[in-house]
């Protein structure tokens, strides 16, 4: 099945750079009308600005915020037809990271996903067509050591992801989860020695991440997988989770502690 983006409402958060920059490129490649969000506002107009879309900066995690995004959103395309939620911050550290790291990545990573969901899942439901895109990670498969916030909220919104799509599937709404390991980002070098040793070897540039996007939209799959490796990993944590947390265990002591932001 093709998907035919000619004409149809994207809105893209984070989109000022790395991955969601991609994304809006790509649509905007297919004929789609984009808004590009971002809460660096001279990000999302420089982008914008480049790729002919319209630029709507600002909080795509609070609610106030998504409700802002949306209203202005449809203002500027007339009907939403697919949101990706690919606004992400990647925090550090153990259970013992102070309470702001543990907030911002679940308003951030999963509460932003489900705010934006709130608003336009009935318009969906109504119309009979709507496309969620959850940016996730393959931390959201399998894990990462030494990042708590990260590895657990990036879990909530894979499993969020999956909800919808097992809710509302049949009614027209279709969902895709993005779950890419290292993609040569900003995030990916901020995430110091300990994160650019897992992800580093293998990284894929972001207009690969896009491009298989929408070849997942084609194909109607859920699961968007930038690295296919990471399918075998995930069947082998099904298969022996004991087998596979040795290994995980073994990882962390092999390496130093990630350094990803705590602010």
């Amino acid at each position: 099945m093709s998907t035919d983006l000619t004409g149809r409402g994207v809105v893209v958060t984070g989109a000022g750079r790395g991955i969601g920059a991609a994304y809006a490129k790509a649509f905007v490649a297919a004929g789609a009308k984009v808004v590009v969000n971002d809460l660096d506002a001279a990000a999302a107009e420089s982008a914008a600005r480049e790729l002919g879309a319209f630029a709507v900066p600002g909080d795509a995690s609070s609610e106030a915020g998504v409700a802002a995004l949306v209203a202005a959103a449809r203002d500027q395309l007339g009907e939403i037809e697919v949101f990706c939620a690919n606004a992400g911050v990647a925090r550090g550290g153990t259970e013992a990271v102070d309470e702001r790291a543990w907030d911002v990545s679940w308003n951030v990573n999963v509460m932003a996903h489900v705010r934006a969901s709130r608003l336009l899942v009935p318009e969906w439901l109504e119309r009979g067509r709507g496309t969620f895109v959850a940016t996730v990670s393959a931390a959201g498969l399998l894990s990462i050591p030494g990042a708590a916030p990260y590895a657990v909220t990036k879990h909530a919104a894979l499993a969020f992801a999956e909800w919808l799509s097992m809710t509302y599937g049949d009614k027209g709404v279709r969902v895709h989860a993005v779950c890419p390991q290292g993609v040569r980002t900003d995030m990916l070098w901020g995430s110091g020695s300990a994160g650019r040793a897992l992800m580093e070897p293998g990284a894929v540039d972001p207009d690969d991440v896009a491009r298989d996007l929408l070849a997942a939209m084609d194909d109607g799959r859920f699961l968007v997988l930038p690295h296919p490796e990471v399918a075998e990993m995930y069947a082998g944590r099904a298969a022996d989770p004991d087998r596979w947390l040795a290994g995980m265990r073994r990882m962390a002591a092999a390496l130093p502690a990630v350094t990803m932001g705590t602010d």
